[in-house]
């Protein structure tokens, strides 16, 4: 007896026609749709950017939308995908274990971004940038131009420099002629109490001398037979 098989019709993408999505890739296709903005989601709706926005407050949005972009490179269906028997297993588990793995990832990348602009005063120097380019910004003169002639425009710009080199030049020149006056009043007068102290001593090498004579002179006349 002839037994016909029953063909079972598959869709061109390889699938049969009893297929059914399991749970996992249904949220994979949840959340392509939600990042493709099919109708129906929601998306968040930025905020117009202020007209001249600081630097610090461009390089905090940069920083954020780095991290952003990171999640979703890393994306919690990538991260099923990848530990796909665990996640059978313990789906919800797994998804603690992502949700903290970005968390700490969020916070050690924001901690080191942190201690750079720690170690360079990013903070102040881009806060010095945004001052200095208001104040170029208030500035009702013409900015300077250059003639046409290089000698003109380097006299202009060298005789200032070299003006203020020469003030600065004569300043420590005559701090070190000071220097030295007070350095030899002071050798002088070193030679001065030298030469007191040495006659000082002659004096005193002369009285001493006047006593040991005299002193002598004493004993043997002490001494001398009656």
């Amino acid at each position: 007896m002839h037994i016909a098989k029953q063909q079972v019709w598959r869709e061109p993408s390889g699938r049969s026609k009893d297929w059914r999505p399991n749970k996992m890739e249904a949220e994979e296709k949840s959340a392509e749709g939600f990042a493709e903005g099919d109708p129906g989601t929601s998306q968040e709706i930025e905020a117009a950017p202020s007209e001249n926005p600081s630097r610090m407050l461009i390089f905090n949005t940069l920083v954020d939308k780095f991290l952003d972009g990171l999640v979703q490179a890393g994306s919690y269906q990538r991260f099923a995908r990848c530990y796909k028997r665990f996640y059978k297993l313990q789906p919800e588990m797994t998804r603690s274990i992502y949700d903290q793995f970005v968390f700490q990832l969020q916070n050690s990348i924001r901690d080191e971004i942190q201690e750079i602009r720690d170690e360079g005063n990013l903070e102040a120097l881009l806060d010095s940038l945004d001052k200095m380019e208001k104040e170029a910004g208030d500035r009702t003169e013409l900015a300077w131009r250059p003639s046409g002639v290089p000698e003109q425009d380097l006299r202009s710009h060298l005789v200032p420099y070299l003006l203020q080199q020469r003030d600065y030049l004569h300043k420590v020149l005559k701090e070190r002629e000071e220097e030295n006056k007070r350095l030899a009043q002071a050798v002088l007068l070193g030679r001065r109490k030298i030469q007191e102290m040495q006659k000082e001593i002659e004096t005193r090498k002369q009285a001493w001398q006047e006593l040991s004579k005299a002193q002598r002179e004493l004993i043997l006349s002490v001494e001398e037979p009656k």
